[in-house]
């Protein structure tokens, strides 16, 4: 049985890559077609992933990709078929905004099965909160509404032509059965545990964590006002297109700190030592972050959105707010402070999102489900 997997793009990591780690694991021989490659990220930041089989279209040859990419997203169509993938067996396609589900549409003389684990339908497409808003400019707008339209025809047509679908939530599985009128199975992504960790690494701080991309939709900005207002200490992880306005934001602030990327230990040490984890995303396809802070047997507070309501148990591994605003957030903080979070309800209910689990459920849906 030959295997291909098609991820939209890589360079940089996240939920989807570690779904794709994942599945790498499970099938090491198998080539991994994506649209286009930021190597020089790859090289520094994942070089272990310059062992694997990577095949990019011909949008890598493009001058300057990291930044024409999402304007170019209408050349996807153009993108996808030009694979050829008569020689498998079966596809697995790891698909979000870039739309790598759409290599069913492609030209070949035999079609193989195409499973797609659909992280979400693209979000610019359906109203969801995006991590570039170009929509806020009159030209965003005017191009979207040339562009969309189009998009969406096409995001439906590649639809259809799947075989089965796989997902990474109910609140996804609902996305799926409303715009493409589909079912999916749901299996969760894999998470970081704290599984092999240094007891060395272990110096208990008293800091709260953010770990996500920075864009506006994960409301970062809310938790900086508020911690500067508390004078509470705040690390964030992560990279992003707002990094600039938000490091404004802080100023010189003591309580803010901003890491930047950092590798898989050193987000685990960083979990282990934290004082709970903020999670303020909107209208979430799942988040992995929550699940991860479980992990390490640390509370979360999360916006009450999205598929983030299926992992934390209010009052139980954490605390929802309801409300983007600074008085919201602060008043749930202290209210952290008076409740009693045990760290063995959150690492049993993030036993429920383990690696193991989910490459034992895709293997099984893949071999005995429909093969």
């Amino acid at each position: 049985m030959k295997i291909a997997l098609v991820h939209d793009y890589l360079y940089t990591y996240g939920g989807a890559e570690r779904v794709l780690e994942a599945l790498c694991e499970i099938w090491p021989q198998a080539p991994i077609y994506t649209a286009w490659v930021d190597w020089r990220w790859l090289k520094k930041e994942k070089p272990e992933w310059q062992s694997w089989k990577i095949i990019p279209s011909w949008f890598d040859k493009i001058p300057f990709k990291n930044f024409f990419c999402s304007p170019l997203r209408f050349l996807a169509p153009k993108i996808w078929s030009s694979f050829d993938f008569s020689e498998f067996d079966i596809v697995i396609s790891s698909s979000a905004w870039y739309m790598s589900k759409g290599v069913s549409l492609a030209k070949k003389d035999k079609k193989p099965l195409h499973i797609c684990y659909c992280h979400t339908p693209p979000r610019y497409l359906y109203g969801y909160p995006t991590a570039l808003n170009f929509k806020r400019f009159w030209w965003g707008r005017l191009y979207a509404n040339i562009i969309n339209p189009f998009m969406r025809y096409y995001d439906f047509k590649s639809s259809q032509a799947i075989d089965f679908f796989i997902c990474n939530s109910k609140e996804v599985q609902k996305r799926i059965a409303k715009f493409y009128r589909r079912e999916a199975k749901v299996i969760y992504p894999p998470i970081l545990t704290s599984q092999n960790q240094s007891p060395s690494t272990i110096k208990k701080e008293d800091y709260f964590l953010m770990v996500n991309r920075l864009v506006q939709h994960k409301n970062v900005a809310l938790a900086i006002k508020t911690c500067k207002k508390l004078k509470f200490k705040l690390k964030i992880s992560g990279t992003g297109p707002e990094e600039k306005n938000l490091k404004k934001l802080a100023g010189k602030s003591d309580f803010i700190e901003f890491l930047g990327y950092v590798n898989d230990e050193k987000l685990k040490e960083l979990y282990i030592n934290c004082k709970a984890v903020l999670y303020l995303a909107q209208e979430e396809d799942f988040g992995i972050t929550p699940v991860e802070a479980m992990a390490f047997g640390k509370p979360v507070i999360a916006l009450r959105s999205g598929g983030v309501v299926e992992s934390v148990i209010d009052k139980k591994t954490g605390l929802f707010i309801n409300e983007l605003k600074v008085k919201e957030l602060e008043k749930t903080i202290r209210k952290l402070e008076k409740t009693t979070i045990k760290a063995k309800d959150c690492l049993n209910q993030a036993k429920k999102f383990s690696k193991e689990r989910f490459k034992r459920q895709i293997r099984g849906f893949v071999i005995n489900g429909v093969v």
